[in-house]
């Protein structure tokens, strides 16, 4: 049986007479990666702060390490790492004495963090920026750093914040490589991010969070097998938006599922092609057919709507 690492039973936190968590339950295991999706307000930061222990439920169960956050909050946070969306290293020291510095808080000897220091920099591949100044790195070096900080005192849990949050897609990558190669070595991890694909990359188990509950939960190609299918038809249709409803009205019936948006009609399934076929054999005003896999974005756009968020 696996080890829960994060147990969460109707968990809850509210900041006066807004519910920002509402009653969501969910664990999380020894040594996957377990991510939390939602729109902006979803609720998925203040989630993750009551599991560092810097926000404090207002009601429910919530135990890290079989520990409550509420009575055991310092042994919880020795057994942490986190690396926060917003960059907070020391841009007066530099990328070796960042790492130096937070050894010490967690009471490393300074031959102990010498080293320790030097294996994290060559794990994250920032060696020879070790001299450097922090305004010196581009912003991809910044998060390895980041990274390699949280992972100082040998965390068994790893909290992460949207963490590539304004990289390119080399940057990117070289951040989600180091991330499984800490899983490999059975650091389990919990993040958020607004990157669909990075959470199909990562994660072994998402939660869809939509104001302030959990929507939806489970594998990222379960989820979107459950909820739109295999595979997305999208339609261009020739007028306005309007005549996009009314060809979805006609072709509803076709899908597993359907969404218009403006002037496109996208049509869930899980035989694709047979659906083009019939699309077209219909003699619809349509301009383009497009036909793709379908992927989490899909379910997260399908569960949480195209409305925007402020």
């Amino acid at each position: 049986m696996s080890v829960t690492v994060v147990e969460a039973r109707d968990l809850t936190k509210r900041f006066g007479a807004i519910t920002a968590v509402d009653r969501i339950s969910f664990d999380v295991h020894a040594g996957e990666c377990f991510g939390f999706l939602g729109p902006n307000g979803a609720g998925k930061t203040t989630t993750m702060k009551m599991i560092y222990c810097v926000a404090r439920p207002t009601s429910g169960v919530l135990r890290v390490f079989g520990m409550d956050v509420r009575s055991h909050p310092r042994a919880i946070k020795r057994h942490l790492g986190v690396v926060h969306q917003a960059t907070t290293l020391d841009e007066a020291l530099t990328v070796r004495e960042n790492l130096l510095v937070y050894a010490r808080y967690y009471g490393l000897g300074w031959r102990e963090a010498r080293e320790r220091a030097d294996a994290l920099l060559a794990f994250v591949e920032l060696s020879g920026r070790a001299d450097e100044r922090i305004p010196n790195l581009s912003g991809g070096m910044q998060r390895r750093l980041m990274i390699a900080r949280a992972l100082v005192a040998n965390p068994r849990l790893l909290i992460l914040d949207e963490p590539t949050t304004g990289l390119d897609p080399q940057a990117r990558h070289a951040v989600w490589d180091r991330l499984r190669q800490l899983k490999r070595a059975g650091v389990t991890q919990i993040l958020t991010t607004h990157y669909m694909e990075e959470a199909e990359q990562l994660c072994d188990r998402v939660a869809i969070m939509d104001g302030g509950r959990i929507v939806a939960e489970g594998p990222p190609q379960a989820l979107v097998e459950r909820y739109v299918g295999r595979e997305v038809v999208e339609l261009q249709v020739a007028q306005d938006g309007a005549s996009a409803r009314v060809v979805a009205e006609e072709i509803r019936a076709l899908a597993e599922a359907y969404e218009w948006d403006g002037g496109r009609v996208l049509l869930h399934t899980h035989d694709g092609e047979r659906l083009v076929h019939q699309v077209r054999s219909l003699g619809l005003p349509v301009k383009a057919v497009v036909l793709r896999r379908a992927t989490l974005e899909d379910v997260f756009l399908h569960l949480t709507g195209r409305r925007l968020r402020e």
